[in-house]
């Protein structure tokens, strides 16, 4: 038995703060629902980087969502320190019983000392007297590319006393009726009315990507069977200059909505695809927590720690020794070769695999 597990029934307000990536911050999106299903009587809150908002907002289980933004550091000392006064003061006037710190950002140490709830939860690890005796509990986080991500975080749970079942792990994301009647309009301005397989072959880390050739030669072979191609991308310049160059390999245009979608957008367009294609990145979670079956391939990152979760798909990967080593390219050099050694042939035969599987 667990001695020092918490009494939920004390519990009235929790704050989760997960102050990472997008991807990471809708990976925590279980805790949330578990921590409802289990203390249904608590309000829960959540702390996260502005930009990563959309990765929460609308939960069903969160009560209120509090934001940091990083471009409060051009408002020069004094506006930065209203917006973070103004934070705390918001954050204090919740009267927090539980906080459950998801990563080892000491802020979220210095919050705890500040808020002090009745008990606060933090990852394990050396990060200093200061982190560890700001906090009740400590879980151990398992790295390597050996626990999935997802099962990290309700570690965390775990370590209070809270067990979640299988069924309660899924990932949750809220697209919204305005971002679903965008993609509708978008969609048909671009001729597409129909089942759509949407491809999205960029990554905000670019050594994470599989070569324009292969991918615009994938997108030909799947036109050829048949597929409606949509393709996606962020607005950055270099994903954008990737998907030109994808583009511009093909026999014929395709259908793209690259960079004109915001994240809500984005969760809308996957929703509606009978299928997702892509890379270990944001979309991918997103493809998961919408539940459309994905294939992703998966070079230097790790695939058992981040791959789609709950969700069916086919992970491709390649059985390198370095492999996931997690490194910008080989050598630092921007190109993986784990990734350009996955042929068209591969991913097209995990494609059809997977939709023989669905039903699709």
């Amino acid at each position: 038995m667990l001695k020092d597990a918490i009494d939920l029934s004390a519990v009235r307000r929790v704050l989760v703060i997960k102050l990472r990536h997008h991807g990471d911050v809708l990976l925590s999106s279980p805790v949330l629902s578990v921590l409802k299903t289990h203390a249904p009587h608590a309000e829960i809150d959540a702390l996260v980087y502005h930009d990563t908002r959309d990765m929460l907002s609308g939960h069903p289980a969160l009560s209120q969502l509090f934001t940091i933004d990083r471009n409060w550091k051009k408002l020069g000392l004094r506006g930065q320190l209203a917006a973070e006064w103004q934070l705390l003061a918001g954050l204090k006037a919740r009267d927090y019983d539980l906080v459950i710190q998801l990563t080892e950002h000491k802020r979220g140490a210095w919050l705890v000392r500040m808020l002090r709830p009745r008990w606060a939860v933090a990852p394990g690890g050396n990060f200093g007297k200061f982190f560890a005796r700001s906090f009740s509990h400590r879980y151990p986080v398992i790295g390597g590319n050996r626990r999935h991500t997802v099962e990290i975080h309700l570690d965390a749970l775990r370590r209070l006393g809270i067990h979640p079942s299988a069924g309660e792990r899924r990932l949750r994301l809220v697209a919204g009726k305005t971002a679903q009647q965008s993609v509708r309009q978008k969609l048909a301005a671009q001729g597409v009315s129909g089942a759509y397989l949407l491809i999205h072959p960029t990554s905000r880390w670019l050594f994470k990507t599989w070569p324009a050739a292969r991918m615009a030669a994938l997108i030909e072979q799947l036109r050829v069977q048949g597929e409606t191609v949509v393709l996606s991308a962020a607005p950055d310049p270099a994903e954008l200059a990737m998907l030109a160059d994808i583009t511009g390999r093909l026999s014929r245009p395709v259908a793209s909505l690259a960079g004109q979608l915001s994240l809500k957008e984005l969760a809308a367009l996957i929703d509606g695809a009978r299928a997702f294609i892509g890379m270990d990145s944001v979309p991918m979670h997103i493809a998961a927590a919408m539940q459309t079956p994905c294939v992703a391939l998966f070079g230097p990152s790790g695939d058992i720690e981040w791959g789609p979760w709950q969700v069916p798909h086919r992970v491709l990967t390649t059985n390198l020794p370095c492999r996931p080593c997690g490194k910008d390219g080989c050598g630092g050099g921007k190109r993986s070769e784990c990734l350009e050694l996955i042929t068209e042939a591969q991913v097209l035969a995990a494609f059809n695999s997977l939709m023989a599987e669905v039903g699709a």
